[in-house]
């Protein structure tokens, strides 16, 4: 039975929109993201993309690079025992896929939203939060494949949506996704 959801996707790709939409429906978020960020506010660093990488990257160095799942288990054995889904935003590397995939086996989803580069790049370009240019994109792209292990769990994801399209038209995709969650969450 699926307990944990797990989102995957390249920076741009929407997995963002699709936490919301999954928090707004009343399932908790545990932010992978949000390890970092408390870490740059720790050193009192201003949050910002390059600020972010730094930080992300030496804390995967000293710590391994799953430190991030190892400093969510915790918070995600607390919401399991609460909640029926529990959705995980921002895996990143594959030694935090494998670390979530030891803890929970089964019970984890990944779920890769997946969108063509372009489609990403000019949605980087246009956000509100902490927009990229171009070639800052890109080498975001790189140094995630690269460094971070990102390609990982996006390949090995159980269930892929292809967001190429508009916000309703991946609300949709959503809904889908979760009609098939609540089969398996009731079987």
């Amino acid at each position: 039975m699926v307990r944990i959801l797990a989102i995957v996707g390249m920076p741009g790709s929407g997995k963002s929109v699709v936490a919301s939409y999954f928090k707004n429906m009343g399932f908790p978020i545990i932010h992978f993201g949000e390890i970092i960020i408390r870490e740059l506010e720790r050193r009192k660093l201003p949050i910002t993309p390059n600020n972010e990488q730094i930080v992300r990257e030496e804390i995967r160095r000293q710590h391994g690079m799953d430190v991030c799942a190892q400093m969510a288990l915790p918070l995600i054995k607390l919401q399991i025992l609460e909640h029926q889904l529990v959705i995980v935003d921002g895996l990143y590397s594959f030694k935090e896929y494998k670390t979530l995939k030891k803890e929970f086996n089964d019970d984890l989803l990944v779920l890769a939203i997946f969108t063509p580069k372009s489609i990403r790049y000019e949605r980087l370009t246009l956000r509100q939060e902490r927009p990229l240019t171009l070639v800052e994109a890109e080498k975001r792209d790189y140094m995630e494949i690269e460094k971070i292990e990102k390609g990982g769990p996006i390949a090995i994801a159980d269930l892929t949506i292809i967001n190429d399209s508009n916000q309703s038209h991946l609300y949709q995709k959503i809904e889908e996704v979760l009609a098939r969650l609540s089969l398996e969450l009731f079987l």
